[in-house]
């Protein structure tokens, strides 16, 4: 009994350590499985007779409104003064976009293909990043990229488009998604690094719901379904797609690191098509699962190494 006291008091700081960080994992991987379902719930309000528009700017608005209330609370008791980044609002106005065309595009096609052709970003980051920052690609950033779209030609049965009657205007709103989601990352990473989160979150929020309205101005003025039920849905995913996510990485992904991280944010997939197979009644045959795992494969294997790659050179850096 003594030596047991004695072996958990020597290791007690291990232990707690190994739970708090259990802990983190757990509150990201909440992150990622929440904004994960967001699709098939939003086809379950299509059937309710709620259009892309409608339900995209209420989720905006609601979100904005939660986001600037926490903003405004916190900054109230922290006795703190509100500062407007003008880039991070603008910035919001991709988030905005990629948010209404990925909406729109699971109208057309099955939720679980949309989230697969989402996963893009992976790659089209890399080429955004050489075109516009003159990053040039590594040899394992090419080959995992080659292996992301192959995994994607399996996991969303592309090889037979005819059978799975899948929409190409269903197929490209879900890539340029993917394009402006992939923008909205890459520039809203090198703007509003100083700002809170829930400031920051709150801005970009605000853009989104700005560029939606103007998108959408007619049909949303004109329309006939801005009732309870819409805000009900509107508040749903709002809580589930633009509050929870972003608070479990905040508060998560410092505890755990970048590598750690960028994998677990790849639940959102497997959470996608799972929730589509099981709420919308959506088939996923074995050779999507194949491919699924694939894009998985290439994904985490891709963010490890830029975890190393990154840490390496912090390393060079210290050293120097």
């Amino acid at each position: 009994m003594f030596v047991v006291l004695c072996f958990l008091l020597l290791n007690v700081q291990n232990i707690f350590l190994e739970y708090t960080m259990n802990k983190y994992i757990i509150i990201v991987a909440l992150g990622a499985l929440s904004f994960g379902m967001l699709s098939s719930f939003a086809k379950i309000a299509y059937g309710e007779g709620y259009s892309p528009a409608e339900i995209t700017l209420t989720q905006a608005l609601m979100g904005t409104l939660i986001l600037w209330s926490i903003a405004i609370f916190r900054k109230i008791k922290n006795g703190e003064k509100l500062t407007l980044n003008w880039r991070l609002l603008l910035a919001g106005t991709s988030m905005g976009s990629s948010a209404y065309t990925y909406y729109l595009s699971v109208a057309y096609i099955p939720a679980s293909l949309a989230i697969v052709l989402l996963m893009q970003i992976t790659w089209l980051s890399i080429i955004i990043e050489w075109i516009f920052f003159k990053k040039r690609p590594s040899y394992i950033e090419v080959g995992s990229a080659v292996f992301i779209i192959f995994g994607t030609i399996l996991a969303g049965n592309l090889l037979d488009l005819s059978s799975a009657n899948v929409s190409f205007k269903g197929i490209l709103l879900s890539l340029l998604s993917a394009l402006l989601y992939t923008l909205y990352i890459v520039f809203t990473s090198k703007v509003g690094k100083e700002t809170p989160m829930f400031e920051k979150s709150a801005l970009m929020t605000s853009g989104s719901a700005m560029i939606i309205f103007l998108i959408n101005c007619e049909a949303i003025t004109n329309s006939t379904h801005l009732d309870f039920g819409l805000l009900q849905w509107g508040t749903f995913l709002a809580i589930f797609g633009t509050v929870i996510p972003p608070i479990c990485f905040t508060v998560g992904m410092p505890k755990i690191g970048a590598g750690l991280s960028s994998v677990l944010l790849t639940l959102e997939l497997p959470a996608a098509v799972f929730c589509a197979h099981i709420i919308l009644g959506e088939k996923v045959t074995l050779l999507q699962i194949a491919g699924i795992a694939i894009m998985l494969g290439a994904i985490i294997y891709l963010n490890i190494y830029k975890a190393k790659k990154e840490k390496v050179m912090q390393t060079e850096t210290a050293i120097c």
